[in-house]
């Protein structure tokens, strides 16, 4: 069963889903948010997810972001719509400056490094990779 990770932002939300064997994050999609719930369900139709990792957005110093509660109460719908499946968290502070810097790192041109939607899909993959890690090495 698949994991998928949901960098959720108030315009645009970046998904990344695991191969079955939770083996390896892949980027999925970035989605308008206004059409996330219907995509996720959709999603969980036709593949087996097992967990739904949501990055939790936080300041800096550890105090919650303002979009915590946006994302919070979406997790909340979420579970009620597919209560089979297990929600979680993932602290994603830094998210957006590894995946600037991965981006850069990979030797993608400037223009593609502007690409809101391709930064949001590789923060949800930083996401994921970092839930795997933390969850195969007993962190949390």
């Amino acid at each position: 069963m698949r994991i998928l990770s949901v960098d959720y932002g108030k315009k645009r939300t970046g998904l990344a889903v695991t191969d079955p064997l939770q083996i390896v994050a892949n980027g999925l999609v970035t989605v308008p948010t206004s059409e996330l719930m219907a995509y996720i369900k959709d999603y969980c139709s036709r593949e087996e997810v097992e967990t739904i990792v949501f990055g939790m957005p936080k300041r800096e110093n550890g105090k919650d972001s303002e979009n915590l509660n946006r994302v919070r109460s979406f997790a909340g719908r979420l579970q009620k719509e597919l209560p089979a499946i297990t929600i979680d968290w993932y602290d994603e502070r830094y998210t957006s400056v590894l995946a600037h810097r991965t981006m850069l790192d990979s030797g993608i041109g400037k223009k593609a490094r502007q690409n809101k939607e391709l930064v949001d899909m590789i923060s949800a993959t930083i996401i994921l990779q970092d839930y795997m890690e933390a969850k195969r090495f007993g962190r949390r």
